[in-house]
């Protein structure tokens, strides 16, 4: 069963960087392509990365297999005045299995329960069909319009506070 690392480390990056480049194709039909700069970097930045959720600007998290394989990653990135935003994604070869749903779920009790977070925000572009079911299966609700590299998308967001 798939486990969701509650924080990114440095010994992450190998397979991190597998998992990007392996589904690199995928991603971008949804989302707007990393570019080859983000690759080149990779390390460098991956470094970077790990110093700024140090210092708590980010939450980096990813969903590793039985054998260290990343399947996927769900991230809270702008972490300021109890709210975040949320991001994730999840391997062409495990889609369509609730990976993301599950992932995101624990995320947002770690949010709540462990980084002090009230409010989390996302986006997803209208032709991301599971992004927004997820969303919506994880609490999500929309906010506003947004367009990201030209196509149209949603705003969403979940408030974290007990009802």
């Amino acid at each position: 069963m798939p486990e969701l690392q509650r924080r990114l480390r440095l010994d992450h990056a190998p397979a991190l960087l597998a998992f990007e480049q392996e589904n690199r194709v995928y991603f971008a039909a949804s989302v707007p392509d990393r570019g080859d700069d983000y690759f080149a970097r990779f390390g460098a930045r991956h470094t970077e990365l790990l110093a700024e959720q140090a210092a708590g600007l980010h939450h980096f998290h990813v969903l590793v297999d039985d054998k260290g394989w990343v399947l996927g990653r769900v991230n809270l990135v702008d972490v300021a005045d109890g709210t975040a935003e949320l991001g994730y994604r999840i391997a062409e070869a495990a889609a369509g299995r609730g990976l993301a749903t599950s992932a995101v779920h624990q995320v947002c009790a770690l949010a709540a329960a462990e980084y002090g977070l009230i409010t989390l925000r996302a986006a997803t572009t209208l032709d991301n069909a599971g992004s927004r079911a997820v969303l919506a299966r994880t609490g999500f609700v929309p906010t506003g319009e947004a367009v990201f590299d030209g196509r149209p998308g949603l705003r969403y967001e979940r408030n974290l506070e007990p009802m």
